[in-house]
């Protein structure tokens, strides 16, 4: 994973380690100096900071510190962060959930035994560290110096549990230099974090959209969800939603803290009884377990660390649950009082491309693209979103196919972080549309075909959907909301098999040297057969397992098998670019085992204005006296404008 790993700002850090310890100096960083301008993005509003290394004494809350600093003490825990004056909760919160995955967060704190303090070899210490980060399709390797910002004598950002241990506030720098400035990490999105920090695909939910708190089935539904996430590794955020400014870290009567991140450390199925009872009765109740960023404030509600409902549980249960009594900001709830005070929960799944694994297997497609603004409709790709019907098609597309009856599919569109660098920067509203399209479409579309999906739309630096779509051909488009905006993005497709994704480029069929010889386009045609009535039944309970074929001057287009039906809905289209126009259309319909059952004929010429044509099947000798079971219902448009459809 990490063999392309790239040095941030060209900075590597075995090379300026090593320089170091030769010159028997402690590293000073000069992309990131310790001045106000790596704070802040919009002047000091603190007052007088002193940059201060771990290994220099001060006191902090009343006792004397780093005399022996350390990356971990006694391993590394949720419980270790404590979120400090910037308002980044979110990013306190994904450092949580980080510090409970103990594959992820080595990769975020690669060779940690190499970069720890050594008491036995003081010399070899040169006050640098080295962090890793997923941004934009790549790992990057942050070098920071050990230099943290303090005021009166304490930590100002990030800290821990333990006064001599360091890992978070050193993580917190790493991801401030990374976006700019310490106070570019104020108001972030945890999505974003966990992303940062696995690589994996995070996906917001709206509680509140999905009836969670009045269906119980759905709510059974979303915890298997949030099960799974869980089990194969994910990290998990949640947070109840402030409505307006006074709302923003409002603490509820429940306890619980209004427009603030929460790390979701569990996630059980807990057996409830003590005794033999909890070994044969069968209720057990879904649970979720939950850390508050600031340390303390816990929910006070049922299930809430001293109350009456854990005596509903075993000792044993209990141990194995770490319930504590204990202000530590760490607390289980219902699953029901989850839904019912949460208002936004986040799934950032890891994806598995593993063909070892035991776990459902994805195949991803990464694709980079840039939307570009040009004069020639040709050559713009910045057409913003579908509301602008006459530019939306200019946006980059990708095509690709879904090859089994039905897939689950995961796309995951991110821009460019323009708050990177200096914190001032905003990020463009994205989205991007799913169309379904003829099945040998490889030229770009001109005309909007059927939207089967679509994201939503929001300035965030990344949006997410999962649908379920069937066998076919689909074409992303993603765009900006407004048309005329500029930027680079990243495209991330996750099939169950592989998909073929690919940008389509081309216009139209190019021209080449045998064109001459051999001729070129005159016409487009698209063919949309929408179904078939009345087919001859095939077996002796009366069904057929029927498909279509379009063909047009040699070129075949299969539909799929439409199982145990006489009337298929086949909704299924194809595209021909033509060089002799005369040469007729043909629809075919089979049976499964390659029996013919009929085909209509169609002249697909510019004088043919009727949109719905309703044929009756023939022979294949096409003869009207000749007429066979079945009506095909087909939709044609002809142009002789190869850029029209």
């Amino acid at each position: 994973m990490f063999s392309s790993v790239k040095p941030f700002e060209e900075q590597h850090f075995s090379a300026l380690r090593k320089q170091c310890q030769q010159n028997r100096t402690l590293f000073e960083d000069p992309s990131f100096p310790a001045v106000d301008q790596s704070l802040f993005s919009h002047g000091n509003r603190i007052g007088k900071v002193t940059w201060k290394r771990p290994k220099h004494c001060f006191v902090y809350s009343g006792h004397s510190l780093f005399l022996h600093p350390h990356l971990f003490v006694n391993g590394i825990s949720a419980h270790d962060l404590h979120q400090g004056q910037l308002g980044n909760c979110w990013f306190v919160a994904a450092c949580s959930s980080l510090a409970s995955r103990e594959a992820l967060w080595q990769k975020v704190i690669p060779d940690w035994k190499d970069q720890e303090w050594d008491e036995q070899k003081p010399e070899s210490y040169a006050g640098i560290f080295h962090f890793r980060f997923w941004r934009f399709g790549e790992w990057v390797d942050v070098v920071i110096d050990d230099r943290l910002p303090t005021a009166n004598g304490k930590l100002i950002y990030c800290h821990s549990n333990d006064s001599n241990e360091f890992w978070s506030a050193l993580v917190e720098k790493a991801y401030a230099k990374l976006c700019g400035c310490y106070e570019a990490l104020d108001g972030g999105n945890t999505a974003d974090a966990l992303v940062d920090f696995t690589g994996g695909v995070s996906e917001p939910m709206d509680l509140l959209e999905g009836k969670f708190i009045q269906e119980q089935e759905a709510r059974n539904q979303l915890f298997e969800r949030v099960l799974k996430v869980h089990n194969r590794g994910g990290l998990i955020s949640c947070s109840i939603r402030a409505t307006n400014q006074a709302d923003i870290e409002a603490r509820l009567d429940c306890g619980l803290v209004k427009g603030h991140a929460y790390a979701v450390t569990d996630v059980r199925k807990v057996r409830l009884g003590t005794g033999l009872l909890a070994f044969f009765k069968s209720e057990k109740l879904s649970m979720i377990r939950m850390r508050n960023p600031w340390g303390e404030r816990e929910w006070n509600g049922a299930w809430s660390d001293s109350s009456e409902e854990w005596k509903r549980v075993s000792k044993g249960e209990r141990e194995r649950l770490g319930v504590t009594v204990e202000d530590d900001g760490e607390f289980w709830m219902d699953f029901e009082d989850f839904c019912k005070y949460f208002t936004d929960l986040i799934l950032c799944r890891m994806i598995n491309t593993s063909y070892l694994s035991i776990h459902k297997t994805w195949e991803e497609e990464v694709m980079r693209g840039s939307w570009c603004r040009h004069d020639d409709p040709l050559r713009n790709r910045s057409g913003g979103c579908i509301n602008h019907k006459a530019t939306f098609l200019q946006n980059p597309q990708y095509v690709f196919d879904v090859t089994k009856p039905e897939d689950e599919v995961l796309i995951c569109l991110q821009q460019q972080d323009k708050r990177a660098k200096d914190g001032k920067g905003e990020n463009v509203v994205i989205g991007f549309d799913i169309q379904r399209v003829e099945l040998n479409r490889t030229y770009r579309m001109h005309t909007i075909q059927k939207t089967v999906g679509s994201s939503i739309y929001i300035n965030s630096r990344s949006v997410f959907l999962r649908k379920d779509l069937k066998e076919g051909r689909y074409v992303i488009v993603p765009t900006t909301f407004d048309p005329g905006l500029q930027g680079d993005f990243l495209l991330r497709i996750f099939t169950d098999v592989p998909a073929a994704c690919k940008e389509l480029m081309t216009d139209e069929p190019p021209h080449t040297c045998w064109t001459g010889c051999c001729g070129y386009p005159k016409l487009v045609t698209q063919v949309h057969v929408h179904r078939a009535d009345g087919l001859q039944a095939q077996d002796s309970d009366g069904a057929s397992d029927p498909y279509v074929i379009i063909s047009c001057e040699g070129q075949k287009v299969r539909s799929p098998v439409h199982k145990n039906t006489q009337s298929p809905d086949f909704d299924v289209k194809a595209v021909f670019y033509r060089k002799k126009p005369k040469e007729p259309i043909r629809i075919q319909v089979n049976l499964l085992k390659d029996s013919f059952m009929g085909q209509a004929v169609l002249s697909g010429d510019l004088s043919d204005l009727q949109q719905l044509h309703t044929l009756r099947l023939r022979d294949k000798a096409n003869r009207q006296n000749n007429d066979l079971p079945g009506l095909v219902s087909v939709s044609l448009t002809t142009s002789d404008v190869l850029t029209n459809i």
